[in-house]
């Protein structure tokens, strides 16, 4: 999906909104361990309920890879239910992949031709050659890691050069010089808030993909006080508060109305621009 895509599919529906698919066994309707493929079914009632009101799905390959072999061919059967059924909306592996580059490069083919996903995030600690190996495929995008909102992010990304350069914005400056705004995103954290003015300082015209709206707290206002842009420019992130809205036989119903609540605040966000 090209940059142009993602945006007309972002005014065509009044949305912003990536819902994850963090999806865990002992958190899903009771109900549903006794279907033979759980994780998939609970996965598709989801999209279903919530495609209206999104336009791009996150699946976190942590949750998946946590179940073996089943965890994968539910992965696997869930972004070919995406492609299949909803063949417009973003589909984001979070794996946050990166290594030596021969090991990029076969992660790269891992999700860009075995998965074929629209996007994949990249943790960049190792530098421009664990990084380039995912920018060479075409329509494809990487999803660098520069301001993230758990509290181990202070250990690192805060630290200051001589300059007084921050190690968040030079990930981003450096980022910048590896790929475009045609084929990288940058994660930032909702609970970041005003930071996000200070990325955009740096990232003008990059895609955001924000998370931490929700159950971690932060605030969809203040994510698009400091960080929308004219085309939107963000992709912000809600996982539990939407799939885990309820436990019962209306659990799909529940993350409906979760999503379109979201969608609702996104299109008075948009409206503005």
């Amino acid at each position: 999906m090209t940059r142009k895509e993602l945006v007309e599919q972002i005014f065509a529906k009044k949305s912003f909104l990536c819902v994850g698919l963090d999806t865990d066994l002992n958190k899903i309707p009771d109900f549903l361990l006794e279907d033979p493929e759980p994780v998939a079914t609970f996965n598709k009632k989801i999209i279903d309920a919530t495609a209206p009101y999104c336009v791009a799905y996150k699946p976190n390959l942590a949750f998946y890879e946590s179940m073996g072999v089943k965890g994968i061919a539910a992965f696997e059967s869930t972004v070919e239910y995406l492609k299949e059924n909803y063949p417009h909306h973003f589909i984001i592996a979070d794996a946050k992949r990166g290594d030596i580059g021969n090991t990029s490069a076969m992660y790269a083919r891992t999700f860009f031709d075995e998965y074929d996903v629209d996007a994949l995030t990249v943790a960049p600690y190792m530098g421009q050659d664990s990084v380039t190996p995912f920018l060479t495929y075409e329509g494809k995008w990487v999803i660098l890691l520069a301001l993230t909102s758990n509290a181990g992010s202070m250990d690192f990304q805060m630290m200051k050069n001589e300059e007084g350069t921050r190690l968040f914005e030079r990930v981003l400056a450096k980022g910048l010089d590896w790929g475009t705004i045609e084929n990288m995103m940058f994660v930032v954290g909702a609970t970041r808030g005003s930071l996000i003015g200070d990325v955009r300082k740096v990232a003008p015209n990059s895609f955001l993909l924000v998370p931490g709206v929700g159950a971690q707290g932060g605030s969809l206002q203040e994510v698009c006080k400091y960080g929308m842009i004219k085309d939107c420019g963000l992709l912000v992130n809600s996982s539990r508060g939407i799939i885990y809205a309820s436990k019962g036989d209306d659990f799909a119903e529940a993350s409906a109305a979760k999503a379109k609540a979201l969608q609702e605040q996104m299109a008075e966000e948009l409206a503005k621009l």
